[in-house]
């Protein structure tokens, strides 16, 4: 009996030490606070937005009472888009600011619509998030100034891996992402293929949710953070557990300052953060020169 619970516990032991030799040799990566093999997180991460797409601006507003989207034309006016440049915007809506912001100018400057010069294009590696996008593209104009002009200013609208860009080198104005480059498995290879498509000069924007350093502010934030918002989303859609790896992904995404030095190690230049509301977002930028 002895013997017996000796190699079931022997048994055990080795199990656990080869599952942590597997993961160790297919390079682990977080999945929120768990670890899973590289190869795995995309996949993984996939499903949680096939999960939480048709919801995830309702959530969204939800969850930061209407500031996200605030956040993403601070974002915006950051960027500070002019007409005849070529834009690229991975995974989120921002796009449509983008052009909303170029078609005042070009109403401003020459009171007409943009010319074909201005190209503006879209990639998000999930094809539910995606389809939410080219809906808003399509049909939903009220909520942006997008009408009948729209189809010669988005070039390309589909699906695309911030890791592996389909774009040219140099090729690109400015860089957008918002709320996207935590997701991804290798933020440094995000980071080079931004840098790769920009031309010299142009800019990397990086909207993201970051760390609050604030330490009352920060209490109260971790409790809204893993109690609120997936009783909220349990509520709403039924489904707590994908935004419990949102939340999760959030701690493990690297701090401001780190975050900020990976940009730069990726050969941007004149990198800088602003913190939104104590560091609940922050908004990375640097200049490819």
């Amino acid at each position: 009996m002895a013997l017996r619970t000796c190699s079931k516990n022997l048994g055990s032991k080795l199990s656990g030490l080869l599952t942590r030799t597997s993961l160790l040799h297919s390079h682990a990566t977080s999945f929120g606070f768990k670890q899973v093999p590289e190869d795995e997180k995309s996949k993984l991460v996939g499903n949680v937005f096939s999960s939480v797409a048709s919801s995830y601006d309702l959530m969204n507003d939800l969850m930061s009472a209407g500031l996200h989207r605030l956040w993403k034309d601070r974002l915006v006016s950051k960027l500070h888009p002019i007409p005849r440049m070529k834009y690229l915007n991975v995974a989120g809506d921002v796009a449509f600011r983008i052009y909303d912001s170029i078609n005042s100018v070009s109403r401003r400057i020459t009171h007409g619509t943009l010319d074909a010069d201005t190209l503006i294009n879209v990639c998000d590696i999930n094809p539910n998030m995606l389809s939410v996008v080219c809906s808003l593209l399509t049909y939903n104009c009220s909520s942006f100034n997008i009408c009948r002009p729209w189809r010669q200013s988005f070039p390309y609208v589909g699906r695309g891996d911030a890791e592996a860009l389909k774009f040219g080198d140099g090729t690109m104005d400015g860089y957008t992402i918002a709320f996207g480059i935590r997701n991804v498995t290798h933020i440094e290879k995000a980071l080079s293929e931004a840098y790769r498509v920009l031309k010299p000069g142009g800019r990397f924007l990086c909207l993201e949710l970051s760390h609050v350093d604030v330490p009352i502010f920060k209490n109260l934030y971790d409790y809204y953070s893993f109690s609120v918002i997936p009783a909220v989303r349990e509520l709403v859609a039924g489904d707590g557990e994908s935004y419990q790896y949102l939340i999760e992904s959030i701690r493990k995404f690297p701090r401001q300052e780190m975050f900020a030095r990976m940009i730069a190690d990726a050969g941007f230049q004149k990198v800088e953060y602003e913190n939104l509301v104590g560091g609940v977002v922050a908004i990375h930028s640097g200049f490819k020169f």
